[in-house]
């Protein structure tokens, strides 16, 4: 299955750990920063790796799977690594997301900068170790591992209420995590496999399934926690604040990937292991993604004035797409979901590395405040339009894919959902192009050229176009090429999976 002489998805997360605690032994600054584009790329490159040598026709079983000994065996745990075709696009997303971030945070010259980078590595090899891992509970180790740095990153380089922002984080994120937690355990505990193994959870539980009412029980454990972590509606009122405080690249990493934590498991674990309760609870899923995240939250998103808010605020609306795919419980709408999982990470990125070069040049997020931006800085215009016309949905970008596949599935699930997952299309193009057109277009405000006659703006740097087109270069493959996460998302899903979701479901 591949070529190279070691097992790239442990180096995908060794590394950027290793490098981490290099910098935390006390490497001189120059040092730590020319292993900070190895703490980064590496990953990158053996994503990107695996991605094009996965093999086809993997089905259900995983590709370079490796098994560590970690003495933990007789409590059922085992450090397990492999990628199925669910967890593969996510593996290249974290590798992808994470060069751009990395990059991005290395020119910043954020304060401490030893500290900032060590921190974003840390999460960096989360972010890795979460996707690779078919174990349960590494799978909710590197979770946490990658979790914690963003509290701090938050609370210390933060922007306007980083503390409140910060703390709120930590109340929400920790009581979703614990929830989650709680049902994990609870699976293993009702299984019987004496395993966090995913591979042994899916035979025992298929062998002898768990009673309904546990099902139940437990599955609406794990919508409810990891829902929060994913910030479904009510519970979603961490993200905008946290990632209207969070420092550019933490933003880029939680929203763009962390955040896809939560639908990752309700996608891999929670849904096959617990059909029939999936099948329980996936009106109220429907009811609160369609008329919560996708309306309430979309017309609070028209409403804004702060740009990074409005990012943040859009990035949760968009979430209401992801949990009315899996409502579905067909193939198609987790299909739709995974590929809409890789376009929104791609572009929610994008949009706050953007956002905060748009703040640089105008020392504000109000765009009430902003205007005339595209005369001093077109490329920087052309790559928000772009990066907005993405996040719409236009054809031609990765998130065109995802929708339309959520659309044609939900519409076999119901016509009044499908109808207003479509609304959102139309409440994306208004705060978007209005957002664009306020900031780049028209004539600059008076508190726009009072900045531009102190601080004269200047168009993007290399330091901030490289991470930026490495963004929209997957965004514009993926949207050419859906192919490529789509025929392993179908050959993982196209054997017992679906079969066992479609019966329960009926």
């Amino acid at each position: 299955m591949t070529a190279l002489p070691f097992d790239p998805l442990l180096l995908a997360i060794v590394s950027p750990l290793v490098v981490a605690l290099a910098i935390a032994l006390g490497l001189p600054k120059r040092l730590s920063v020319k292993l900070a584009y190895v703490g980064f790329g590496l990953p990158a490159a053996l994503a990107l790796h695996a991605w094009y040598h996965f093999p086809e026709g993997v089905g259900s079983d995983y590709a370079f799977m490796t098994n560590y000994n970690t003495g933990l065996e007789s409590m059922g745990i085992s450090l397990k690594l492999g990628l199925n075709g669910i967890s593969m696009p996510l593996f290249a997303l974290a590798g992808i997301v994470g060069l751009a971030a990395g990059l991005y945070a290395i020119q910043s010259g954020a304060e401490r900068l030893k500290i900032y980078l060590m921190l974003l590595l840390t999460m960096q090899g989360g972010l890795m170790g979460v996707f690779a891992s078919i174990d349960i509970f590494y799978f909710y180790f590197f979770h946490e591992l990658a979790l914690i740095p963003t509290f701090i990153m938050v609370g210390i380089w933060g922007g306007r209420d980083r503390n409140y922002a910060a703390m709120k984080m930590t109340i929400y994120l920790t009581l979703g995590a614990m929830i989650s937690l709680i049902g994990l355990i609870a699976i293993y505990v009702k299984s019987g496999a004496n395993s966090f193994d995913l591979i042994a959870l899916r035979e025992a539980l298929a062998a002898q399934p768990l009673a309904d009412s546990v099902q139940q029980y437990l599955f609406g454990l794990l919508m409810f926690g990891f829902g929060i972590l994913v910030s479904i509606w009510p519970l979603h009122t961490w993200a905008p604040l946290g990632y209207g405080a969070a420092p550019s690249s933490a933003a880029m990493l939680h929203a763009g990937v962390l955040k896809k934590f939560g639908l990752y498991g309700l996608i891999q674990i929670a849904v096959p292991l617990l059909p029939t309760g999936a099948s329980h609870w996936v009106t109220i899923l429907a009811i609160l993604a369609a008329f919560g995240n996708v309306l309430i939250v979309g017309l609070i998103t028209m409403a804004q004035r702060d740009l990074k808010q409005m990012v943040g605020y859009s990035s949760v609306m968009h979430m209401g797409y992801a949990f009315l795919g899996i409502a579905c419980l067909t193939s198609m709408g987790v299909g739709g979901v995974v590929i809409l999982m890789v376009a929104h990470g791609l572009s929610v990125a994008l949009l706050f590395l953007l956002s905060t070069c748009v703040y640089h040049r105008t020392q504000t997020f109000d765009m009430e405040e902003m205007g005339g931006l595209a005369q001093k800085a077109p490329v920087l215009a052309a790559l928000f339009v772009t990066a907005t016309m993405a996040g719409i949905g236009l054809p031609g970008f990765a998130n065109f894919w995802g929708e339309l596949t959520i659309f044609v599935a939900l519409w076999q699930f119901s016509t009044l959902y499908t109808a207003i997952a479509v609304s959102g299309i139309i409440i994306s193009a208004i705060y978007g192009l209005r957002a664009a057109a306020r900031v780049f277009f028209g004539s600059p405000t008076e508190a726009f050229t009072r900045v531009s006659e102190k601080h004269p703006p200047a168009d993007l740097r290399w330091g901030e176009k490289l991470p930026a087109l490495i963004l929209l270069a997957a965004l514009i493959f993926i949207g050419f090429w859906p192919k490529s996460i789509f025929e392993p998302v179908d050959g993982a899903l196209s054997h017992d999976w679906p079969a066992a979701v479609s019966t329960a479901a009926k």
